[in-house]
């Protein structure tokens, strides 16, 4: 059998071509593929690779040509979303994702090049080491810089299956950038075990890792507050058409009511995009008269109400308006909210959360006057863009519990899903995932997981076609709707767990891992050398 070290000759003999090719291999480990042990393997080759780069700069290069590969297969799902629109042809959205990898792939590039000088001529663990850590780096900066893009952190490839954790379960003492680099290292530390022909130590890894993916998750209590989720199965093509708004809300109203004669605390979850209605006071009449029931805000609240019935509060993504003056004086919504508003049985607001975290090009539109003249479109439909919220926001609902709120797409950012000093005892998750194609649900559905097993808090996902579930603090799916079902989950809410280690210290704590294990690099380094 060919040894890993002629292996890695013969990529070293086409280096480019290698990391392209290990990029592609490298993200075959996120859902719905989950096949993790290409995935590290790939990683760790990488290393190998990019440890025998002559500079710093010929590192950085094969870490770019890496990670275009490796973003290119993993946000695939996103050119779906071109389809589903009519500003701009399909077809740009096999352009669109290609030019995003070009900008993702700096960051593993980056990591490669701080590898690459930590370690200088070491080719063995100082660059596993650094590498590592300085993986963790990059991907936390990948979460912020310009607005932030934390779709995929490569730690997601170390999720167990629906039951259980896997090694993930170490998130709540490390977060998910030191997960990802925990993942990266041990990719590293198997690659470097093999050519060293150390079969032992590289069958004890090995084990070890699928021990870990396997472990069963510890028990996990339930609260005594009931949910219902409501999944209608609205396909994108009708979501947005007024010929569909009653039928959709119908969908969604048979699906809510409750099953027993009880008035028992119940919270109802809607996704993104639920209702078109506007809830709230105050819009000139013409907004209500295009879109909500009998051009009353407060009938379509108290429809509401009576839908979910005594007991129960609905929790609905919404849209709210931003109504103001125009430049000739004339009022009208200069902006939207994507919001999620709670309703009581007797169609009172409780309150509401605008999302923070949104989606560029999906939600508003950089550039707008220079980009929409050039037929550059947002891909959501409308000619005025959503406005940002304040961020992380915990709704008190009484005897319905305090609810933390992330929609869509914001439950992906580590770190930045709850409200500090004010932890709520579940996040609530609407989305709109009708447009994510087919690996984008799972993706998602995989990252919201994680959220949950970081924070020690339960997830309950609503979405309009899938993937809907309810999973409890250890990152367990006790229950879920798969994509295009059209059917209702009804659970006990799970209960949370006591604050992790990383709910205390947020994203302090993986910098705090890379700092080690940048550390650990130079000794590394420093021990080779004698």
């Amino acid at each position: 059998m060919t040894s890993s070290f002629t292996l890695s000759d013969r990529l070293a003999a086409h280096p480019r071509l290698a990391a392209l090719g290990l990029g592609l291999l490298s993200a075959i480990g996120f859902q719905p593929l989950g096949l993790w042990p290409v995935a590290l393997l790939a990683v760790g080759l990488f290393a190998l690779l990019a440890a025998r780069a002559t500079s710093w700069l010929r590192a950085f290069g094969l870490g770019w040509l890496f990670g275009v590969a490796h973003f290119t297969l993993g946000n695939s799902w996103i050119a779906t979303a071109f389809t589903y629109q009519a500003e701009m042809p399909a077809v740009l959205g096999w352009v669109a994702v290609p030019l995003l990898a070009l900008y993702l792939a700096v960051y593993p590039g980056l990591a490669a090049l701080v590898a690459r000088v930590v370690a200088k001529q070491s080719s063995g663990w100082s660059f596993a080491l650094a590498f590592a850590g300085a993986w963790i780096v990059t991907e936390w900066m990948r979460g912020w810089v310009f607005t932030g893009y934390a779709w995929n952190p490569f730690g997601m490839v170390l999720l167990g299956p629906f039951d259980r954790p896997g090694l993930a379960g170490v998130a709540p003492v490390m977060g998910t950038y030191a997960l990802s680099g925990l993942a990266v290292f041990l990719g590293c530390a198997l690659v470097l075990l093999l050519r060293e022909r150390n079969w032992l130590a590289s069958g004890t890894v090995a084990a070890l890792l699928v021990a870990g993916m396997a472990w069963p998750a510890p028990e996990a209590e339930d609260s005594d507050l009931r949910v219902t989720i409501a999944q209608p199965d609205i396909r994108q093509e009708t979501l947005s058409d007024s010929q569909f708004y009653e039928a959709n809300f119908q969908r969604l109203a048979q699906l809510s009511p409750r099953l027993d004669d009880s008035a028992d605390p119940r919270i109802v979850l809607w996704p993104e995009s639920g209702m078109v209605d506007y809830l709230r006071e105050g819009y000139p009449q013409r907004y209500y008269d295009s879109t909500t029931a009998l051009g009353s805000p407060a009938y379509a609240r108290r429809r509401l109400g009576a839908t979910v019935g005594a007991g129960s509060v609905l929790l609905t993504g919404a849209v709210d308006l931003e109504i103001g003056p125009d430049q000739a004086g004339f009022m009208r919504a200069l902006g939207a909210r994507n919001a999620v508003t709670a309703v009581s049985d007797e169609g009172e607001l409780l309150g509401g959360y605008a999302k923070a975290h949104l989606v560029p090009y999906g939600e508003y539109l950089p550039f707008r006057e220079i980009l929409e003249p050039l037929g550059l479109s947002r891909l959501v439909a409308g000619s005025i863009d959503f406005w940002p919220g304040p961020g992380p926001r915990t709704l008190d609902l009484g005897e319905h519990g305090r609810a933390g709120v992330q929609i869509c797409y914001e439950i992906v950012f580590s770190g930045e899903v709850t409200e500090g000093g004010n932890r709520p005892d579940y996040i609530f998750n609407p989305s709109n995932d009708g447009w994510f194609g087919a690996f984008g649900p799972p993706q998602h559905l995989a990252q919201a997981r994680m959220r949950a097993i970081e924070e020690g808090l339960p997830v309950l996902r609503a979405t309009t076609t899938g993937i809907s579930a309810v999973i409890d603090s250890r990152g367990v799916v006790r229950d879920h709707l798969g994509n295009h079902v059209r059917d209702r989950i009804d659970a006990n809410v799970p209960a949370a767990a006591p604050p992790t280690l990383f709910a205390r210290m947020g994203n302090w704590l993986p910098l705090l891992w890379a700092g080690m294990l940048l550390l650990a690099g130079f000794v590394a380094r420093a021990r080779a050398a004698r």
